[in-house]
């Protein structure tokens, strides 16, 4: 076989293999994550140091993609044809073909035959292996797509360049790369890891939880002043431990002659009970700290930051007009993000939502309606000043009792089971339509 025949079989083969790892580079270095790659850059990877030049400089080194799959696809088509046709041109002499019949099959099967390879093993197989195998080829290819890139730097410029100024003449202005993610593309992000496995439920969870979380403010999840347990100032020892044993709470509001628009501070059971068991039974007011005031439209990521700064695990919920709406713990707010945080105390507690049976449910009367609608597909006219399923209830009729029925615009009926004086505690939910019901964790 004539030596030059060789040679550019060689080169045809080199010149693939080329065009796959540039294919490779592009679609690798694209989909990598750059949140794993910053992982592997703390834990030392050399070749992650490099990728992440890459990743923070795309544009640059995508146009050295492009760069280099041009350059190698013209030079296949510059030799492989040829080269090609030259082996398969003789043999269709020797057949006995005429010189214009043999010419053209040549030709053909010439370009059919590179335009495959060059298809399947330079370009196809190449991005599907990236696409799978993304980390692996992201650290492989980088390092030698980086010295390439720094290597046809003045081509590259260039061609950037040209590529800048031509759009400029439609009015087209570049633009960088956007690496940030919304928080609905967060959302979808979590729900196909969880979708995948990569998450467990309680992660996907977290994450949704701290997505409402900036949603939500005081008045969302403080206990109301209705169930507020307070101690008065001038209360006895015996009179404080009484309130202590029934109602266990590690702090409680302090008022002023019983008035709960009068609060002076809070006291923790913890330093009172020390004291008595060591027998020197100070008076309640030694006991008081100040108390850290939030307006009831406060963020709970305010409110959270003013406890922490204040170091304090409780804070008062004041109303537009200065009286006490509610108090907020720092329990709560973690609750928020964590889900219900039960302790040695809360053995009779129960969750705000049951599953009593099938499409028949207990909830608690604090219940937001945003958590209904989401859980439910309820919908509810009139919430415009409401935030709760029981203060809905209490809009939608002038007189409530513990038979008052409401149905929502979904179809669904919402029983009052439970008051307290004026204030609803447990509704019953029975959903009428037929419906793919939410499965309640245990």
């Amino acid at each position: 076989m004539d030596p030059s025949i060789v040679i550019n079989l060689s080169l045809v083969v080199l010149f693939i293999i080329f065009t796959a790892f540039f294919v490779g580079a592009e679609f690798s270095v694209v989909k990598v994550r750059m949140s794993r790659i910053d992982q592997l850059v703390a834990e030392g990877n050399k070749r992650a140091i490099i990728v992440s030049k890459l990743v923070n400089n795309l544009d640059y080194y995508l146009s050295a993609c492009q760069l280099g799959i041009t350059v190698t696809a013209l030079v296949l088509g510059a030799l492989g044809e040829p080269t090609v046709e030259k082996i398969l041109h003789p043999l269709f002499n020797d057949l006995g073909l005429s010189e214009s019949v043999s010419t053209l099959l040549s030709y053909a099967i010439a370009f059919a035959s590179v335009t495959f390879l060059h298809v399947v093993i330079g370009e196809l197989a190449p991005k599907t292996l990236a696409i799978q195998y993304t980390e692996q080829l992201t650290l492989i290819l980088g390092p030698p797509l980086y010295w390439f890139g720094k290597l046809m730097a003045p081509f590259i410029y260039l061609l950037n360049g040209s590529a800048r100024v031509f759009l400029k003449l439609f009015g087209v202005k570049p633009a960088a790369h956007e690496s940030a993610h919304s928080e609905e593309e967060l959302r979808i992000i979590m729900t196909q890891s969880y979708q995948s496995g990569e998450i467990n439920k309680t992660e996907l969870s977290y994450m949704e939880n701290i997505f409402t979380f900036d949603e939500r403010v005081a008045k969302d999840i403080m206990v109301p002043r209705t169930q507020v347990v307070t101690l008065e100032k001038s209360m006895t020892a015996a009179e404080v431990i009484e309130i202590i044993d029934e109602h266990q709470f590690t702090r409680y509001l302090v008022t002023e002659d019983g008035d709960k628009d009068h609060i002076i501070g809070f006291v923790n059971v913890k330093e009172m009970l020390t004291d008595f068991a060591a027998g020197r039974r100070q008076s309640l007011p030694s006991f008081i700290h100040e108390l850290p005031l939030i307006h009831e439209g406060t963020s709970l990521q305010d409110a959270l930051l003013k406890m922490q700064t204040e170091r304090v695990h409780i804070a008062l919920v004041v109303d537009e007009y200065g009286g006490t709406a509610g108090i907020l713990t720092m329990e709560d707010i973690l609750e928020e993000i964590v889900g219900e945080i039960h302790d040695e105390f809360d053995e009779d507690e129960v969750p705000d939502i049951q599953e009593v049976s099938d499409r028949k449910y207990h909830i608690n009367g604090r219940v937001l309606l945003d958590d209904l609608e989401d859980q439910f597909g309820s919908v509810f006219d009139n919430r415009e000043d409401v935030d709760t399923i029981g203060g809905w209830i209490f809009v939608k009729n002038d007189e409530v009792d513990s038979q008052t029925t409401v149905v929502d615009a979904a179809g669904n009926e919402w029983e009052v089971i439970e008051m307290d004086n004026h204030q609803i505690l447990m509704i019953e939910l029975r959903i009428l339509e037929q419906k793919q019901l939410p499965m309640l964790e245990a």
